[in-house]
């Protein structure tokens, strides 16, 4: 680790325009459920107690404010595993809608690694569809986490508007905080699964150190214009997925121009 923790954090905000602040009060908690109902139309009640009761056991969640009104949020908790030990679940990142891919999630995720560090806390998890492109080059290309674990239908089934009618599949992310936030040098391999046209090809079994797994750039949507397809592409990506975990295999980057994870063996995890 050879920068600031807080001072990468505050450089990100600055640049997507907002400032990292704390959400400890009442009035920040009803921002949050805002910025909430916001991004997942139709997610079920969040009591804001719990944002307070939150805050009160040393798990703040941040915002990103713009003056005086919050534009997004990072909100998780500490947690405990057999594998892990003392970590940070994430459980929610979220921006409202005329501010996403400004770079805010970025600053609210380098804001929440530099409070756990400040904890004595050096590992972050946290789910994620991994259908959805530009999540997975914010979490395995900017921030520098891989994907080390799949599950099928991980939540069951959800009723919010951008996961309902959906199998809720997720990599989990396992992000260590004492590297320094950025991608990976990862080189090229076996192609498990690409595109053929609009649809899924076959998918192959891993059979190298590296390999690549194509999703589709923008899946949600996707599902609105072509359901067939995208039915398709989630069950030729669960299957890709768990052949390359199966193998020994991680995801630790995402290829933008190829809209591609990269795969390598754990043991062989670049720095």
């Amino acid at each position: 680790m050879t920068s600031d923790p807080w001072v990468l954090a505050n450089r990100a905000a600055g640049a997507a325009g907002v400032e990292l602040r704390p959400i400890a009060t009442l009035g920040d908690a009803d921002q949050l459920l805002r910025v909430m109902h916001a991004t997942w139309e139709g997610h079920g009640s969040f009591p804001r107690e719990v944002v307070r009761a939150l805050a009160d056991s040393g798990n703040v969640p941040y915002g990103a404010f713009d003056r005086e009104e919050l534009i997004g949020y990072v909100l998780g908790w500490a947690g405990v595993g057999p594998e892990d030990g003392l970590h940070v679940h994430s459980h929610m990142l979220a921006a409202v809608p005329d501010r996403r891919h400004r770079g805010v999630g970025y600053a609210l995720k380098l804001a929440q690694r530099a409070q756990a560090l400040d904890q004595g806390i050096v590992i972050v998890r946290w789910t994620f569809d991994p259908l959805v492109a530009r999540n997975a080059l914010l979490n395995l290309h900017k921030l520098g986490a891989i994907a080390d674990r799949f599950d099928r239908d991980h939540y069951g089934e959800m009723a919010d508007a951008v996961n309902v009618g959906e199998r809720s599949d997720r990599f989990t992310i396992r992000w260590d905080l004492e590297r320094e936030p950025g991608p990976r040098e990862l080189g090229s391999g076996d192609v498990v699964l690409a595109a053929g046209g609009s649809r899924p090809g076959a998918v192959r079994s891993p059979t190298g150190p590296v390999a690549l797994v194509e999703v589709p750039v923008e899946y949600g949507d996707m599902r609105s214009t072509d359901p067939d397809a995208a039915l398709a592409w989630r069950d030729a990506s669960a299957e890709a997925i768990e052949a390359c975990l199966s193998a020994g295999l991680v995801a630790a980057g995402f290829d933008r121009t190829a809209s591609s994870y990269v795969f390598v063996l754990a043991e062989d995890l670049p720095p």
